[in-house]
């Protein structure tokens, strides 16, 4: 696979990177061989977190051995403070079973509040930067799903690496990618195919490798999933005017209140699967109705609990007015109930 020049790292990264997320889903020997299945695709650029429940552990027994300068390992700390943070790096690398982490970014800086908390004296962005002088991080990065906020940071010149979500449906962080070239950042492109809510890989990829200074980084659990985007990547084909045509007419059909699925919004005090719900007009759309009414209906039910609190609201990066639009599935699966009879 093509390898980029990954920024002022001068790291050479493969066109696609692998996302650690879903391998939680699987047990370890599972997870062990879809990631080295995928390293033997040569894919050499891997980025998982700190709070992906035990995919840093499945990566690390899956690279064990694997001679180190051969691959590009990324993770991520949700920690505020200083003290937090160096306990969220150090368990990192036990898990992984390394030395060091060639980029380590702090995860989600995305409201005003956590920015404040993160840059102030004591903050996770000191430990960051100690952890770069101390060795045990090659290169500062943050991620964020607020693009005025990241390129706000991105002007302090103070980190190598940065990560937003970037698709052919949200593309608010087109913005930020000449600044990322212009700053000689390395930039990975989060949610490539919306969080699974877009099924049309072909036309996810040819979309984001328009971009040359970008590597995306799908999540994957099924090595057939990564053999088709690698065939894509590899296939180097570009936005033809009927792609152009289907991208806008599905940007017509999700508006602008689509929700990413980051679940930034959970928990619910009322238990409801928010991103769930949220996207079941998707589901419906793309399932036979009898099994999305199977895989709906009980978190359809339970929205309808909604007290309206708006705890989502406020942990939302997208500004969504979540209850209301609850209601507006709700409705929706109440009108698909009664057309399609299960």
């Amino acid at each position: 696979m093509e390898r980029i020049r990954f920024g002022k790292t001068g790291l050479m990264v493969s066109r696609v990177a692998f996302g650690g997320i879903p391998i939680m889903r699987l047990s370890k020997p599972e997870a062990v061989n879809v990631v080295r299945e995928i390293i033997d695709m040569d894919i050499n650029f891997i980025d998982t977190a700190h709070g992906y429940n035990d995919s840093e552990e499945k990566i690390g027994e899956a690279i064990k051995g694997m001679p180190r300068d051969k691959l590009v390992i990324a993770s991520k700390s949700p920690a505020n403070d200083r003290k937090s943070f160096n306990e969220h790096l150090d368990l990192t690398l036990k898990r992984l079973g390394l030395e060091f982490v060639d980029i380590y970014q702090l995860h989600n800086v995305g409201s005003a509040e956590r920015h404040k908390a993160v840059f102030g004296p004591d903050g996770a962005a000191a430990g960051l930067f100690d952890a770069v002088k101390a060795g045990k991080v090659r290169f500062a990065a943050f991620s964020s799903h607020s693009v005025p906020l990241a390129m706000q940071i991105m002007r302090t010149e103070k980190f190598a690496v940065v990560q937003l979500p970037i698709n052919y449906i949200d593309t608010a962080a087109e913005e930020a990618i000449p600044l990322a070239k212009e700053l000689d950042m390395g930039f990975i492109a989060m949610k490539p195919m919306g969080g699974g809510l877009l099924d049309n890989a072909e036309l996810s990829f040819k979309y984001l490798l328009q971009f040359d200074n970008l590597v995306p980084d799908p999540g994957i659990e099924r090595i057939e999933e990564m053999r088709q985007i690698v065939n894509i990547v590899n296939a180097k084909q570009t936005l033809s005017a009927e792609d152009k045509k289907t991208i806008e007419e599905q940007r017509r059909e999700f508006g602008p209140e689509w929700c990413h699925r980051c679940d930034y919004c959970q928990p619910c005090p009322q238990k409801i699967s928010i991103s769930s719900v949220l996207t079941v007009k998707s589901l419906v759309k793309r399932m036979p109705f009898e099994r999305a009414y199977k895989m709906a209906n009980d978190n359809i039910q339970r929205a309808k609990n909604c007290i309206e609190c708006g705890v989502c609201k406020t942990r939302c990066p997208y500004s969504l007015s979540i209850p209301d639009l609850l209601k507006k599935s709700v409705q929706l699966w109440t009108d698909a109930v009664a057309a399609n009879p299960v």
